[in-house]
């Protein structure tokens, strides 16, 4: 298992650097400039301009950048935000936690809502349940996080008055009421995301049970005497569990696009706003860190996967 870990590892690291060169050269080539503000301000003169192009080496060629940039990363250094003014790495720590939070929660929730869902409407084919189940799962399927998060929004804050609609994290208060609250404004983000998840998971985890539990191995278990409640944990999940850690996978970077767009509708200032405000004002090196920790994000997914896959069947750890 261990060599197995080894070599995804080893792929992964040609991956983000393969991900880092694609994202750096299209940022370098794309209109816009992190100082375009200061070449329109007649109170900066031009020989300022030239120093700090010269300092930040914006007017090198665009492969010794990506050098001078990587190795800047390699020690910890991810640049400085001409508009927030300060390190990028500090401001994209403020903001990752909240991010995690709410999408980490969201992902809890599909799991939880899609798993037993799904394998007991596929245990119960072509049942009441198994319909309803099904024609939920299109419908949350076929709304998009933006209509979903409005109305929620409009039900929940704007009629009921139950919940807050603008996410904050300097709530005022210790202990039992500060988890309250931040509980109570997280509902919503939560569950825009994670019933979006869970509507398609659901249906995957449904097709993997039907897989599963028609083989002839699973008859020979029930033949042998086994509960169908051992039948189904012990025998059928684990199998059918192995695609729907690739859907899983798979999912992590929409989750991520997702969120983007629930942080601009709940204004949660987590790195979803960050970027896109980011590229609003062409802070080219927030919108690199961003982009980049997306995608290291996405990698990390995947390598969790891939060990999944190694625990839920050995044999492939051995291939």
């Amino acid at each position: 298992m261990s060599q197995y870990v080894l070599r995804r590892l080893l792929i992964a690291i040609p991956s983000l650097l393969g991900i880092s060169a694609v994202l750096f050269f299209v940022l370098a080539l794309a209109p816009g400039d992190p100082f375009s503000e200061l070449a329109t301000n007649p109170n900066v003169p031009p020989e300022v301009q030239a120093a700090l192009r010269a300092k930040f080496g914006l007017d090198d060629p665009i492969y010794l950048r990506y050098v001078h940039w990587l190795n800047a990363m390699l020690h910890g250094d991810w640049g400085f935000s001409f508009v927030s003014r300060m390190d990028v790495d500090k401001l994209i720590l403020q903001r990752l936690p909240t991010t995690l939070y709410v999408i980490g929660s969201a992902q809890i929730l599909a799991l939880l809502i899609a798993i037993p869902v799904g394998v007991y409407a596929a245990t119960k084919p072509y049942s009441l349940f198994d319909q309803v189940a099904n024609t939920l799962a299109f419908v949350g399927f076929s709304l998009p996080t933006f209509f979903t998060g409005i109305l929620f929004i409009l039900i929940f804050s704007v009629t009921l008055d139950w919940l807050p609609f603008v996410y904050t994290t300097d709530i005022k208060g210790t202990g039992i009421h500060w988890v309250f609250e931040m509980i109570r404004q997280a509902i919503m983000p939560v569950a825009v995301l994670g019933l979006f998840q869970a509507a398609s998971m659901t249906r995957f985890v449904r097709s993997a049970m039907l897989d599963v539990i028609r083989l002839d191995y699973v008859t020979t278990a029930r033949a042998k005497g086994l509960g169908q409640a051992k039948v189904i944990v012990k025998h059928v999940m684990r199998n059918a569990m192995i695609p729907v850690v690739t859907l899983i996978a798979l999912q992590i970077p929409a989750v991520f696009g997702g969120a983007i767009v629930t942080e601009q509708i709940f204004r949660i200032p987590g790195i979803g706003s960050l970027l896109i405000s980011s590229i609003l004002s062409n802070d080219t090196p927030v919108v690199m860190a961003v982009t980049f920790v997306f995608a290291c994000l996405v990698v990390l997914f995947n390598l969790i996967a891939d060990i999944l896959y190694g625990w839920l069947d050995p044999r492939i750890s051995f291939r």
